[in-house]
């Protein structure tokens, strides 16, 4: 109870000190991803079964539109600093209104429906740095951790209500669901409208918080590129467990198992990330990322042994890696890196889709290997092993930056 309390009093504490306009972003955080989740995981079965593309031509789409919507926070970033926070996150939420209104033609035109995604992918492509900034843009540093983990919670929570809300209208009354999630996103965008335009100089205050210089910079420019590599490993390796977990699981156990094991999955993000958040914030980076990785390593190591228990105790250590790295490496990059926030979590979204492609091009033939060469359990040794690689290979630039102490 004490190791708990404290946590949850701070917790507590900060959230009673939130404005008005955190208040309503952390509420988007939740009903943004869930109107987009809503529709979004089942895009494969729209565009396959009911508009009859093909298989191979469905997962280019998917695989651009995901690039698209990861690597394009990089000049979501970069727009953020030249027009402003709010005035972004109007823009990103517009074009997100309108991709989400042309599913309605998309469900009898292919080519609507391919136009619709791309412009949902380019809107919180857009979107998502700015949402952060602003978020962060008149908090202090004790209350950055908070404010971004507490968001991040709402949207896993987001992301796993999302398809369980839709999942009984989605083929039998497509029309009325994307007609609700345009009708979601146009109220959201009116909020938003309605929010306080950031002065200057908070909209354009770096990680360490300094003033922003007038003159524009190149849009790699003030890199933290140690956080950057970081989220690229992080995800390249994550993304394995994203992308074949399910292969994996329901063979061997059920899909009503593999249901309850997202669940306890979901739960344990949603939760955990705020009460963890001021640890992981004062824990030296060289230590977040030997923890963080170990932890992914002993979870994908689990995995590797197949049964009910071990898979649903892999996901477990999974997730809490998970939850360390990915909140770890942002809090450095703000902290490590001259730019404007928008321009710093545009950087961070940028290395997640490099690392997220990454694992999408080695996976596939790796886990296929896996199993004509003896079983499955071999891709997640084989993952477990460069998992806890990885904290090798990045501890001496670590160390050198001098921020690992």
């Amino acid at each position: 109870m004490t190791l708990l309390g404290k946590p949850r009093g701070r917790l507590r504490s900060g959230l009673a000190r939130l404005t008005g306009p955190q208040r309503f972003l952390l509420a988007g955080s939740f009903l943004i991803p869930l109107g987009s989740f809503a529709v979004l995981p089942f895009m494969s079965v729209l565009l396959h079964e009911r508009l009859g593309m093909g298989l191979g031509t469905v997962g280019v789409v998917l695989a651009v539109a995901s690039l698209v919507q990861f690597s394009g926070g990089v000049v979501g970033g970069a727009i953020a600093e030249r027009i402003g926070l709010r005035r972004t996150m109007l823009l990103a939420l517009v074009i997100r209104t309108a991709g989400f209104a042309c599913f309605l033609p998309g469900l009898r035109h292919p080519a609507a429906a391919v136009f619709a995604l791309f412009l949902v992918s380019v809107g919180a492509a857009l979107y998502l740095p700015a949402n952060k900034a602003y978020l962060i843009h008149e908090a202090d540093e004790e209350q950055r951790p908070l404010l971004l983990s507490t968001s991040s919670s709402a949207l896993n929570a987001g992301i796993a209500l999302g398809p369980l809300a839709a999942a009984p209208f989605v083929l039998s009354a497509s029309a009325g669901l994307f007609t609700a999630v345009t009708a979601l996103f146009a109220v959201i965008t009116a909020g938003h409208a309605l929010l306080p335009t950031e002065s200057p100089d908070h909209g354009q205050t770096t990680g360490a918080g300094q003033e922003q210089p007038p003159h524009r910079e190149r849009v790699f420019s003030g890199l933290a590129v140690l956080p950057f590599a970081t989220t690229v490993l992080s995800l390249y390796v994550f993304m394995f467990f994203q992308h074949y977990l399910a292969l994996y699981a329901v063979p061997r156990t059920s899909t009503t198992y593999y249901g309850l094991v997202l669940a306890l999955y979901a739960l344990l993000l949603v939760v955990a990330q705020p009460l963890l958040s001021d640890w992981i914030a004062r824990l030296p980076y060289v230590r977040a990322l030997w923890f963080g990785f170990g932890v992914m390593a002993a979870g994908m190591a689990t995995l590797a042994i197949g049964n009910r228990a071990a898979i649903l105790a892999g996901a477990l250590l999974v997730c809490l890696g998970e939850i360390v790295l990915f909140f770890k490496n942002d809090l450095e990059a703000l902290a490590r890196s001259p730019r404007a926030p928008a321009v710093v979590f545009g950087h961070q979204r940028l290395a997640a889709g490099i690392g997220a492609f990454a694992s999408g091009i080695a996976g596939g033939e790796g886990y296929q290997l896996a199993e004509r060469t003896g079983g499955a359990g071999l891709f997640w040794a084989a993952v477990a092993v460069q998992c806890a690689l990885l904290p090798l290979f990045l501890r001496r630039r670590a160390t050198v930056t001098g921020r690992g102490r």
